[in-house]
């Protein structure tokens, strides 16, 4: 009962998590990286205060480089799309001087939220479409984020799954490669034995 209250409690104020908020030099580059799951709606909404004779460059890409979101000189605004697979994805701000000269700009004030899964879903737009009641409503809310959980766990066992398969192929090669390495060495031994005889023989050290 503890765990369903806490769970519930969790549903309620995921969305009112704020974003993250940080200052881009002039002439710079900062990106945030996160890694999500495949199927997974991501929501972004970002603000960044407007300095004369700076622009900021905003850019959403994945692992292999294809543009999920692009905007130049972004001021205010929002973006969103669908993840095609588990990877890791990155957003990132880059300033630009639009006037010459060596003036000294201030850095820029970037506040940035991004949500993703149960937290980017609109709730109350659902609501009203579907006429949920409050209680139907946190329902709802709590078993997307219960499905969220369980979809968590699933990967993480896969990935367990997938490391131990990798440890167990790993250790039986190592295994085959150290029977290997002592047969060589016993073959060299016995031929470095048989060889020593007959040198020893030909000079007639021994008999």
């Amino acid at each position: 009962m503890v765990r369903f209250a806490l769970v519930f409690v969790l549903c309620f104020f995921l969305p009112c998590i704020r974003g993250i908020s940080f200052y881009l030099p002039p002439q710079d580059k900062k990106c945030l990286k996160e890694e999500i799951h495949k199927d997974v709606l991501v929501t972004g909404e970002y603000e960044v205060s407007e300095q004369q004779g700076l622009s900021s460059n905003l850019k959403v890409t994945d692992s292999v480089g294809h543009i999920l979101y692009s905007k130049e000189d972004a001021k205010k605004g929002k973006f969103a799309f669908t993840t095609d697979d588990y990877d890791v994805y990155e957003v990132c701000f880059e300033s630009k001087a639009i006037s010459g000269g060596n003036f000294r700009f201030p850095d820029q004030l970037i506040i940035l939220d991004i949500k993703h899964g149960v937290e980017a879903k609109n709730y109350e737009d659902l609501a009203k479409a579907e006429k949920l009641k409050p209680l139907e409503l946190g329902l709802r809310r709590l078993e997307d984020l219960s499905d969220s959980i369980v979809k968590d766990f699933s990967y993480m066992k896969k990935r367990e799954e997938e490391m131990r398969d990798t440890n167990e192929s790993t250790s039986l090669r190592v295994l085959y490669f150290s029977v290997f390495s002592m047969f060589c060495l016993v073959a060299l031994a016995t031929w470095q034995v048989f060889y020593l005889r007959r040198f020893f023989k030909a000079k007639k050290l021994i008999e």
